[in-house]
């Protein structure tokens, strides 16, 4: 390419930290590569933990990208708008990659984008991707075309490495995933409620209401 390699993440107020710095560190420093943030109304912003981003460019100002990236958050009405969505669609059309992390999927869903098309998202969301004719598909990274989209929040560096491989070849993603010394061994099998125990389930569930039996996983009695 004679430019550099846009990416656009379209942040807004309470999205998910994590969802977004994971797939940014593989990216930004892939050479030749501009990394661009912007939210609703630009300035700054807080995160759904309570970080501040400062100086976050506004959507409407931003005419154009080769990657869109959308990461998750509990609360996503300001990318709801006839507003916003008329945004994404317009940085959607003209990408050659359009993607999200986590929840994030269900802001291009519910855009029009994912209709008829694969779609991995968090499990406690999953389900509501059908609500606008998206196929939801429990994998951790998914593609569909020119459609990537990475599972729960954690599945944002495989997702950002799935696609640097796709972009920039397996050896630029290997380089990217050995710098950043990504190699898991979690302590525990409990990333899905397929794995997790029953105590964990039970103790899950008193946390956190409903969100096992919203998407039909297996709630244990107590």
């Amino acid at each position: 390419m004679d430019r550099p390699f846009e990416i656009l993440f379209i942040l807004y107020e309470g999205f998910d930290q994590l969802d977004f710095a994971g797939p940014y560190e593989v990216f930004f420093r892939v050479p030749d590569v501009n990394i661009r943030l912007a939210t609703p109304d630009g300035g700054d912003i807080v995160t759904e933990p309570g970080l501040v981003y400062k100086g976050m460019e506004k959507l409407a100002d931003i005419g154009r990208c080769d990657l869109l990236c959308v990461p998750g958050g509990m609360d996503q009405t300001s990318l709801a708008t006839p507003e916003m969505i008329g945004h994404i669609q317009r940085l959607a059309a003209d990408a050659s990659y359009v993607t999200s992390v986590c929840n994030g999927s269900l802001v291009l869903a519910r855009a029009g984008l994912l209709e008829g098309k694969r779609s991995a998202c968090h499990w406690a969301f999953r389900h509501q991707l059908s609500d606008f004719g998206a196929i939801p598909d429990d994998a951790r990274v998914v593609r569909d075309g020119r459609f990537f989209s990475g599972g729960g929040v954690t599945s944002g560096i495989d997702f950002a490495l799935t696609v640097a491989a796709e972009i920039f070849g397996d050896m630029t993603a290997q380089m990217q995933q050995l710098l950043i010394e990504y190699a898991p061994e979690p302590p525990f099998n409990a990333g899905r409620p397929e794995t997790a125990s029953r105590e964990v389930l039970v103790a899950f569930d008193a946390m956190f209401g409903d969100a096992l039996r919203q998407t039909g996983a297996y709630v244990p009695e107590v």
